[in-house]
């Protein structure tokens, strides 16, 4: 089933948390914490994301090389105006639980930035 969330609709990481729910499949009945039952979503609008308060400068983002002295960070500002939809993966993806099939679940999830896309949806949220 292909889904489609609005992310312009509510703030960062409460749409982010909508869509780890539905890439696990938490909303169905028959939920099993061990198998992989989510469902295809479709986040339209990923460069119209809303944050609150004053994160949208002073959060920060690191990663490191492995090396000494080799941790780099971007804040969310800068990091937003160049790759508006890694961000909103990014989150989604450390919502997900540790599991094997994580990374099948993050390829399921597809964002978009506008509204046009191709993708068949058969339920809007």
């Amino acid at each position: 089933m292909w889904l489609q969330v609005d992310a312009s609709s509510d703030t960062y990481g409460r749409v982010a948390s909508k869509i780890a729910s539905l890439l696990r499949g938490k909303h169905k009945r028959n939920f099993t914490p061990n198998a992989d039952m989510g469902d295809f979503v479709v986040a339209i609008n990923s460069e119209k994301l809303k944050f609150s308060g004053r994160k949208f400068s002073q959060k920060r983002y690191y990663r490191h090389s492995g090396y000494l002295g080799g941790i780099k960070s971007t804040t969310l500002q800068v990091e937003f105006q160049k790759h508006p939809e890694s961000i909103l993966r990014r989150a989604v993806y450390n919502m997900l639980d540790d599991l094997k099939f994580r990374k099948a679940l993050i390829a399921r999830l597809k964002l978009v930035t506008g509204k046009e896309h191709n993708f068949k949806i058969d339920k809007v949220l």
